[in-house]
């Protein structure tokens, strides 16, 4: 097969397990995780803000690996935490090594999106690298839709969470085996980091990209971490038990999220200024119905519509305006501006857990809704700048 086409498929899958079960399982199955090792709503923040601390050194690690031995040997590390996580949290016998999982798990998504940028583009031809660029990241979209789906068949059987964490396993295990076979051998490069690439990242021009990548962090990590549990602590959707409440959050968003796809088409037709708007006003929307709204399905189905589309569109523009603006660092400026995304992954939840447990979770929805809005009116028209400021 092609590079064209079976480097997004391998992509594709290797996003779906470690951006979706992997990464937003523990906001999927926060009730039943809070019932079997009884979390408490601080803690559950500070495990969130440690999972995300496993991303940003997952980032650290894959930035290494990569230009070290090629993209091929980041992704498949990733893939390997991916399942053992996975592994560590179905068979879990108390908290610490619950939260083990939940590190080495959530670890994954840091090693096994930034190398796909220096796979692509050493692949791909300059003219596919935008639409590959954004079907590798909205594979993140199926896999959440597809967690949230073993949720709710879990819940109509009476099964225990324990055995779609098993499966979560055992699919991550077959991805990493497709990746092996699907990546190039990449030799990856011994050179260090020069001088003049950190003075690079450090460009003017690049200072939106990193504050939109900081905002981004705060905001998706603490929907993903809560949003489903406030619907299920709520009471549910009208004629859903809570547990299954916070499964058709996870569907949606996932779900409706696929129109990531299109962010690659959809970005010339609108101009990314303007399209950076409309996502931080969908994700503003959505904060704002989870904190108002969550027993409504109307408002619930929108807040997980709106946050899916954010969350897929906004991870495909990172991924292709880094490359157009560092196009002779490909994965090291996408990992640079994903230390800004972990950044906020990891402040987010940690401070969110924190304003739920003193004010409650209706005032820290709120308050988390003021950051893509502010983030919006802080950027000047004219400071988007989508073409590159360093060959």
């Amino acid at each position: 097969m092609a590079p064209i086409y079976k480097l997004p498929a391998a992509g594709f899958a290797a996003t779906a397990m470690t951006y979706g079960p992997a990464r937003m399982g523990f906001g999927l199955f926060l009730s039943d995780f809070r019932e079997t090792f009884s979390i408490s709503t601080q803690v559950a923040g500070l495990i969130a803000g440690l999972g995300f601390f496993g991303f940003l050194l997952g980032l650290l690690l894959a930035t290494f690996l990569t230009r070290r031995f090629g993209p091929k040997f980041a992704v498949v590390a990733g893939l390997a935490a991916a399942a053992g996580g996975m592994a560590l949290i179905a068979g879990a016998p108390g908290l610490p090594v619950f939260v083990a999982g939940v590190f080495l798990a959530m670890s994954s998504a840091g090693f096994t999106w930034a190398p796909f940028n220096d796979a692509v583009h050493d692949e791909i031809p300059d003219g596919s690298r935008a639409p590959t660029l954004s079907v590798i990241s909205t594979g993140t979209s199926l896999g959440i839709a597809a967690a949230g789906l073993t949720a709710l068949g879990l819940n109509a059987a009476g099964l225990s969470w324990r055995m779609g964490w098993t499966g979560f396993a055992a699919a991550c295990a077959l991805v990493l085996l497709v990746n092996w076979l699907a990546l190039p051998r990449g030799a990856g490069t011994e050179a260090p980091v020069t001088k003049r690439q950190w003075r690079d990242l450090r460009e003017r021009s690049a200072i939106p990209l990193y504050i939109i990548a900081l905002s981004f962090g705060t905001t998706s990590a603490i929907y993903i971490s809560f949003a489903a549990e406030r619907v299920a602590a709520s009471g549910g959707l009208p004629g859903m038990p809570g547990a299954a409440s916070a499964a058709i959050v996870f569907v949606l968003y996932g779900l409706v999220g696929l129109a990531g796809l299109g962010t690659g088409r959809l970005e010339p037709l609108l101009g990314l200024a303007n399209l950076l708007r409309l996502l931080m006003a969908a994700s503003t929307a959505s904060l704002l119905l989870v904190a108002l709204t969550p027993t409504s399905w109307i408002g619930i189905g929108v807040s997980a519509g709106l946050q899916g589309v954010f969350v897929m569109m906004m991870s495909a523009v990172l991924a292709f305006w880094s490359e157009r603006l560092f196009p002779a660092l490909p994965a090291f400026s996408f990992a640079a501006v994903l230390l800004f995304v972990a950044t906020g992954s990891v402040l987010g939840p940690i401070a969110a857990g924190f304003v739920s447990g003193v004010f409650g979770p209706t005032a820290m929805f709120a308050a988390a809704a003021v950051v893509p809005g502010a983030t919006a009116l802080m950027l000047r028209p004219g400071a988007i700048q989508a073409r590159a400021v360093a060959a």
